[in-house]
């Protein structure tokens, strides 16, 4: 691995380990995240704090800083550097150092990879399973966990050089959500509920 693609990989991480459900709750005075709900830092958890634009903010920060985070590393180090950027950007999400290592689930922030890459066929169909899922199913991490297997299937069909590494974060956004899946084989995954709050 060069110079730049190991600046990249550190530039990519950076950027992904920003809290923006932990940031963004605080700010708004709903308290500590990780105490609500599944604890977790996502937009789903944050949907629970009864803040939808809380909860889409989140989501749409989550996953631009995966973008802005490969085309600064593109502009700076080449194009080379795009899947070192976007690696660092995904374990950045769900490892992040400054939370002791427990970060979201990867999936808003791997949509913003392949916006990032661009992968834009991968990226429309990542975003209508995402979309699909919930919609059918009311059920956060059953959308998530199609939508990361669509985009190694998509990049399979297409012979894309980036199926290895998309295989690899589709494995890593089911290992997070692995309790998730548990409580879907027992029937006990909560559904989307939307508290509603005077504040939101």
């Amino acid at each position: 691995m060069t110079r730049e693609m190991l600046l990249a990989l550190a530039l990519g991480y950076v950027f992904g380990s920003i809290p923006f459900g932990l940031l963004l709750t605080g700010l708004a005075g709903k308290g500590d995240i990780r105490k609500i709900g599944s604890g977790n830092i996502g937009a789903t958890n944050v949907l629970r704090t009864g803040s939808r634009p809380l909860a889409a903010l989140t989501l749409i920060l989550d996953c631009l800083k995966a973008t802005v985070a490969i085309l600064l590393a593109k502009r700076l180090f080449g194009d080379g550097s795009a899947a070192p950027a976007a690696t660092g950007a995904m374990i950045g999400h769900l490892y992040p150092v400054w939370l002791k290592f427990r970060g979201g689930k990867g999936a808003a922030t791997l949509l913003g990879v392949l916006i990032g890459l661009p992968f834009w066929s991968a990226a429309s169909i990542y975003a209508a399973v995402w979309i699909l899922l919930l919609l059918t199913f009311r059920i956060s991490s059953v959308a998530g966990m199609g939508a990361a297997i669509s985009a190694a299937v998509m990049a399979a069909i297409l012979h894309s050089s980036y199926f290895p590494m998309l295989l690899g974060f589709a494995v890593l956004v089911l290992w997070k959500h692995r309790e998730n899946i548990a409580r879907l084989t027992k029937g006990t995954e909560p559904r989307i509920v939307i508290k509603t709050s005077s504040t939101a």
